[in-house]
């Protein structure tokens, strides 16, 4: 019994020692086993821990992408937003500018509507004005082209007005009526019944020379007329005096002699007037001296009774 024990041992003994040779040590083998296991599990955990945490970075770097590109798009939804905004406030705001524009240039226009010659005469409310709106008036001109203005001089406030018929070379010259031979018998004439020339207002139915000293035209006439009127209104004499038959003739509005309408006083436009012979028709005529001399001793004696002043 005791050697069949022992030869179970020994046999036992040898059937490990062969097994330790053919697999190895049992024991280390196990431990190591189960350290290589745990080893690999605590690896495949890591590997795991560490996909999970690749893989949970992914999903948060996909989300703030994510949420970077849903923010883009919100700010480039509101940028073009914005954009379209200003594009439509510029516009409307141009538009509105360009009303407004439209509308103060219409306004402007029915403001300041173009006035007609009538009209501007009208406006002009002393010599001065009327002596500029005539400067710039083409239909006082004359066919003869370069002339000047003669306009008038005198007494703004006088009781009597002397009206002649157009200026001549030395008028034209110096722009104003009645300066060369003509006008300094004139002034002789007045001074014989108590006139200065700076008592009186002189002027001319026309404003400018005509060629060759030549009548008046019609429409020479016609044009200057409301001009002359103007001024005889701002003047406000008393009495006038026309010298020379196209004088009488424009102012009274009728076609006659000379010789019938002198030596008596004509009614126009609430005053009273009277024609006689032109200084330069005298120049010429001696013998209507007589008859003018008369005509102006009328004249002085009515402009007395009247209150004419000087």
């Amino acid at each position: 019994m005791a050697e069949s024990e022992n030869d179970l041992i020994s046999r036992t003994i040898r059937f490990l020692n062969q097994q330790k040779e053919m697999y190895g040590d049992f024991s280390v083998t196990h431990e190591e086993t189960l350290a290589t296991k745990t080893q690999n599990h605590k690896k495949e955990n890591n590997e795991v821990k560490v996909v999970s945490e690749v893989h949970k970075q992914e999903e948060v770097s996909t989300t703030e992408s994510q949420k970077h590109e849903s923010v883009s798009k919100e700010t480039e939804v509101a940028a073009k937003a914005q954009n379209h905004e200003n594009i439509e406030g510029k516009a409307v705001e141009e538009s509105s500018v360009s009303v407004e524009e439209v509308k103060t240039e219409y306004q402007t226009e029915e403001v300041e509507p173009e006035l007609t010659e009538a009209e501007l005469i009208a406006q002009c409310s002393t010599l001065e004005e009327l002596k500029a709106l005539c400067k710039k008036a083409e239909t006082l001109k004359t066919d003869l082209e370069g002339t000047n203005l003669v306009f008038g001089v005198g007494n703004p406030n006088a009781d009597l007005m002397i009206i002649g018929e157009a200026p001549g070379f030395n008028e034209d010259k110096q722009g104003e009526p009645f300066v060369g031979e003509a006008g300094q018998l004139l002034d002789k004439i007045m001074a014989a019944i108590n006139f200065k020339r700076d008592d009186i207002y002189i002027a001319n139915i026309l404003k400018h020379r005509p060629p060759e000293n030549r009548d008046p035209k019609v429409e020479e006439r016609a044009n200057s007329l409301p001009y002359l009127l103007k001024q005889i209104e701002l003047v406000d004499p008393k009495l006038i005096l026309c010298v020379g038959r196209v004088s009488g003739t424009t102012l009274l509005d009728k076609d006659d002699s000379l010789k019938n309408m002198r030596s008596k006083f004509h009614e126009f436009n609430g005053r009273e007037l009277m024609v006689t012979y032109h200084p330069a028709a005298l120049l010429r005529n001696k013998q209507w001296k007589r008859p003018t001399w008369e005509d102006v001793q009328k004249l002085r004696k009515r402009y007395e009774e009247l209150g004419g002043k000087p």
